[in-house]
Order: structure tokens, then C-alpha cells, then sequence
């Protein structure tokens, strides 16, 4: 039986303005998070059509109990970052386009290529998702909470859960297609994908988010391609664009976190890798046990707060 919890959340975002640069004091951040937002409504789509066709060829019942449970779970994270786009999209039109650019790419994923290789695409993904949101969580002090609560709470729900349903990807896929040695071979051309949809996104921003309510240039988060765009902008005989200054994330971040993170990373990748045994982040064991209580996690940072005030 699965131990996966199905929450429905909702952040409110049609009730207030959403944010571009949600975090002030980390605007790479924002922008990269405002991209995992629009890569997330797209992939969770085809994670949904992936597991229907799935469902025939997986004949354990616990093992489908978790897919269902699993697929659950993503749709609820795809509804809540339609809310969050659809909140971009009122401030900045535009970004509308940018949208269905990204869905397109997963749409034409799900038309063009065979079930196997969306199963290997989507257990190669989730695997890295347990280091890489553990440093996130780990450090949300920076990256989160000085940021707009409902949007920064939006992140910590949807990378908890992803947490939580760490290995449910790569049980799936082992139920159906039982080849450890082809999601290896595939994983190249899955990352390309991921960050060919995340520059579609980046790109969107730099062309519709004027730099003023961005703060930075989208596509800092693409590192040294980034810092040879802004090379290439300062040669007078190029009429380049200036799309503002480069930052980086996660550069007030420990090295040796960043390192962790890297290696847990390329580890996810390797045939045998159970990411049940992946050591997890301190938050959300607390974020588990505050919704078990029911605290208010769609206003993480500050519920408490006003739960004090109210019962003054």
C-alpha cells in the first residue's frame, strides 16, 4: 500500500498580485524558481497522459496503487502552478506565449517518442530532484523566506512532495520496462530537453518582464552560456540587447553543499541508484509533521504569525 498522501493546495494567487521577482534579495533565484513553475505545468501534463498508457503494462496492484497516487500528486502540483502562471500572465500578457511554448515541448515529447522513453525521461528527472531540492531546502532561509510567502510556500509544498514520492518514478518504470542500462544511455538527451524547455522559459522572461521588475538576466541560471552573452553584448559591432546583469543563484551557498548536491546528482544517474536511500532535508520532515497538524502551508513563513495576532 502506498504511503503517498494526496494534498490539495491552494495559494490564493487570483486574490493578490504575483510577483515576478518574488525574492528581492535573490532575483536569479526568482527567475530560475518563475521557470520550474512553467517547466512543471508541462512535465506534470505529460507525466498524466504517460501513466494512463502506463497502467496496462503494470500488473503489481501496490505498484499501481503508487503510480495512481503518484500521478495524483503531480496533477495537484500542475494545478497549483497554473494559478501561479496565470498570476505572471495578468501582469505580463505576454508571458502566454511563453507558456504554451513550454507545454508544446512536452506535448510533442508525448507524441513523439514511445512510452518506454517517457518512463526512462521522467525516473532520470525525479531521481535528481531529492539533491537538488535538499540544498534548496536546506538553505530556505535565503532562497525562500525572504521572498512572497505564498509563492515561496507554493516551492516548498511542491519540492516536499517530490521528496516524499522520490522513488515512485523509477518503481514505475522498473514495472514496466526493467532496463537500467537504457534510462542511462537516454539520461543525455532527457537533460538536453530540460534545459532546452528551461531556456524557451528564460528567454520568454527576458522578451516580455521588462529587466526593471526582473532584476537580472534570465538566463544567469545557464552560467558560463550566460556570461558569454554578456561578452558578446559589449562588442560595439553587435546591436545586442543588454538584458541586465548575470547573478548566481545559489553563489552565497557553501561549496561543499553545491558539491554534495553535484555528486548526489551524477549518482541519481547510475543503474542500482535507489533514491529511497537518499538522505533528506530537515524541512520536510517539519513541513510532514506541520501539515499533520494543520498548521496554514500555503503561508508558511508567516501563518504562525498570524495565528499569534489573531488569538491576542
Amino acid at each position: 500500500m502506498t504511503d503517498l498522501i494526496v494534498r490539495k493546495m491552494r495559494f490564493a494567487f487570483a486574490d493578490h498580485h504575483v510577483p515576478f521577482l518574488w525574492n528581492e534579495a535573490n532575483p536569479a533565484f526568482s527567475s530560475m524558481a518563475n521557470a520550474v513553475s512553467f517547466l512543471a505545468i508541462a512535465f506534470e501534463k505529460m507525466i498524466g497522459h504517460m501513466i494512463t498508457e502506463a497502467m496496462p503494462h503494470i500488473t503489481d496492484p501496490e505498484i499501481a496503487e503508487e503510480a495512481q497516487a503518484f500521478v495524483r500528486q503531480e496533477g495537484q502540483h500542475s494545478m497549483a502552478h497554473r494559478q501561479h502562471a496565470k498570476g505572471l500572465i495578468k501582469s505580463y500578457p505576454a508571458l502566454k506565449e511563453t507558456l504554451a511554448e513550454v507545454v508544446k515541448a512536452f506535448d510533442d515529447l508525448t507524441a513523439d517518442t514511445p512510452l518506454k522513453y517517457r518512463l526512462a525521461y521522467t525516473a532520470d528527472l525525479e531521481a535528481t530532484f531529492t539533491p537538488v531540492f535538499k540544498l534548496m531546502l536546506d538553505h530556505d532561509d535565503t532562497l525562500f523566506a525572504p521572498g512572497d510567502d505564498r509563492v515561496a510556500s507554493l516551492f516548498l509544498w511542491h519540492f516536499v512532495e517530490e521528496v516524499e514520492h522520490r522513488s515512485s518514478a523509477l518503481i514505475i518504470y522498473d514495472a514496466v520496462v526493467d532496463d537500467p542500462w537504457y534510462r542511462m544511455r537516454v539520461a543525455p538527451s532527457v537533460f538536453k530537453h530540460v534545459w532546452g524547455v528551461l531556456r524557451l522559459a528564460c528567454e520568454g522572461f527576458n522578451k516580455h518582464v521588462p529587466v526593471s521588475e526582473r532584476g537580472v538576466d534570465a538566463m544567469s541560471m545557464f552560467g558560463m552560456q550566460a556570461r558569454r552573452k554578456k561578452l558578446m553584448q559589449r562588442l560595439p559591432f553587435l546591436a545586442a540587447p543588454d538584458d541586465g546583469p548575470i547573478a548566481n543563484a545559489f553563489g552565497h551557498l557553501p561549496v561543499r553543499d553545491m558539491l554534495v548536491a553535484l555528486v548526489g546528482v551524477v549518482r541519481s544517474q547510475i543503474p542500482g541508484h535507489d533514491p529511497a536511500h537518499e538522505k533528506l532535508p530537515a524541512l520536510a520532515d517539519e513541513w510532514f509533521a506541520r501539515y499533520e497538524t494543520g498548521y496554514d502551508v500555503t503561508q508558511w513563513y508567516t501563518a504562525g504569525e498570524k495565528a499569534d495576532v489573531a488569538n491576542v
